[in-house]
């Protein structure tokens, strides 16, 4: 089975300028928060991902592939996050993060500004961290 979200060559400002306004402005800040926490330019994953950095993975299973280090979707609905829950610190920080609900590997934010921002920026350096040294 191959992964099917990749890195693509679109580039995020275009994605993002194809959005409602209120979901490119929220993309605008998180991409200028997410660059700014982990150093790292953002790259378009799929049709709506926005990454940054990569890590490879195998799981148990021997099925393996490439993700990235810290990434968003500004989705219609929700802002969805990955990643943000593996790191050690990450479920004392959920707490603090505002209104927000929780999948598997997904944080979902209906309004960035209903958050609270400092706290988002430690859960990216947390994961940051995580998937750098994991």
């Amino acid at each position: 089975m191959s992964q099917k979200t990749l890195p693509t060559d679109v580039p995020v400002d275009e994605y993002l300028a194809g959005l409602e306004a209120r979901r490119a402005s929220e993309g605008e800040q998180l991409v200028a928060l997410f660059r700014d926490v982990t150093g790292t330019e953002p790259v378009m994953w799929g049709p709506s991902m926005i990454g940054f950095g990569e890590y490879e993975y195998t799981y148990a299973s021997g099925h393996s592939g490439t993700w990235p280090k810290a990434a968003f979707s500004p989705r219609k609905a929700e802002l969805s996050f990955y990643g943000l829950q593996a790191a050690p610190e990450a479920a004392e920080l959920l707490e603090r993060l505002g209104p927000h609900r929780r999948g598997v590997d997904c944080v979902y934010v209906r309004r960035l500004e209903a958050v609270d921002l400092d706290v988002l920026r430690a859960l990216v350096a947390a994961s940051w961290s995580y998937y750098s040294t994991h």
